[in-house]
């Protein structure tokens, strides 16, 4: 869970020029892992594979063994090669629910999509429907839900491959039912997009996360246990450091107080909407030194890592705030570091 704290520009400016704030991102105690939990992986292929030597399952398995030795924690793998949002449907009972979860991960949708190249795709409706079955079943056998949306058909990062669209509709779906069912949402879609403007510049069409645009390479695999993990709540070796992104406002003479408490509103509403956001502060300016030149308004938003920072900057809820903020800016300062906690 994210925590937003509102704070004076004088307290954030000094967060800034020093490498550690009093607060910073940590699992809600209700998203922590607990005694005896047992974490199903329900998916197609790639969570098949996930279960092998240096399977994301694996690697998800080993870190909580190694964090959580004590909690006595079973991971299950679920996964079966071609799987749609129907199959997982027909098989939640015998291979997930059976097994008394108190974690289900849902990672889906590839097939979905891929599918429909030989015109066996899912149909959206079903799609949609069948993932709000496959939340409601689960919850109602007690287990909390994490949703993650589908990841790649290529790895070319100028929109040029050939399921890009639809895969961003399907994920468009993913999210939508995380949000109307309440659950928890795992946008591995948005994160495999960012990580990949950052390290795809030879826009290949696989071979930086996966094996053949879809199937995971070492490295995909270590990618996707990272982000399994940050969603439960686990330390990744990436969590020795954040990344902090500084934003100060100097707002132009004719812009109202109503105005600006729009835009401070809507900067706030961020986290809400921006998975990649880890923690958020704001605060405005009760320096007695006279030296803000105007600066009225800072934020601080943190990410885990540069990737997070990539899917961030283009989010199309940041893009509004940016159009939002445009017209009344007169100066603005973004400053950005990075902090050990």
């Amino acid at each position: 869970m994210k925590r937003i704290h509102a704070l004076t520009l004088t307290a954030l400016l000094i967060a800034a020029a020093l490498t550690g704030l009093t607060t910073g991102p940590a699992p809600a105690a209700e998203l922590a892992l607990k005694q005896g939990d047992r974490i199903v992986f329900l998916g197609d292929s790639i969570t098949a594979g996930g279960v092998r030597e240096k399977g994301y399952v694996t690697l998800v398995s080993q870190a909580i063994a190694g964090h959580h030795a004590d909690l006595g924690i079973e991971v299950i793998g679920a996964g079966i090669s071609g799987n749609k949002v129907p199959d997982c449907q027909k098989r939640l009972q015998r291979d997930v629910l059976d097994k008394k979860p108190t974690v289900v991960l849902i990672y889906i949708g590839i097939n979905d999509v891929w599918h429909w190249i030989r015109n066996a795709g899912t149909p959206k409706e079903d799609f949609e429907t069948g993932l709000a079955d496959l939340i409601q079943r689960s919850r109602e056998a007690g287990a909390r839900v994490i949703l993650c949306t589908p990841s790649v058909i290529g790895e070319k990062t100028d929109g040029s491959n050939p399921s890009d669209q639809m895969l961003d509709e399907y994920s468009a779906l993913s999210r939508k039912v995380a949000e109307q069912t309440g659950i928890q949402l795992l946008d591995l879609r948005a994160r495999f997009l960012a990580y990949l403007k950052a390290h795809n510049q030879a826009n290949q069409e696989k071979g930086v996360l996966t094996t053949d645009g879809v199937h995971l390479n070492d490295a995909g695999n270590r990618f996707v246990a990272d982000c399994v993990l940050q969603s439960l709540g686990v330390a990744t070796a990436a969590d020795g450091k954040l990344l902090r992104h500084v934003v100060i406002f100097k707002f132009k003479d004719d812009t109202t107080a109503e105005q600006t408490q729009a835009i401070v509103d809507t900067f706030a509403a961020l986290p809400g909407k921006i998975d990649a956001i880890v923690d958020f502060e704001y605060g405005t300016d009760v320096s007695i030194e006279g030296k803000a030149d105007g600066f009225t308004h800072g934020f601080l938003v943190t990410f885990r890592d540069e990737a997070g920072r990539a899917a961030y900057l283009p989010h199309p809820a940041h893009q509004e705030f940016v159009q939002l903020v445009g017209p009344h800016v007169d100066k603005v300062l973004v400053f950005d570091y990075w902090t050990h906690r």
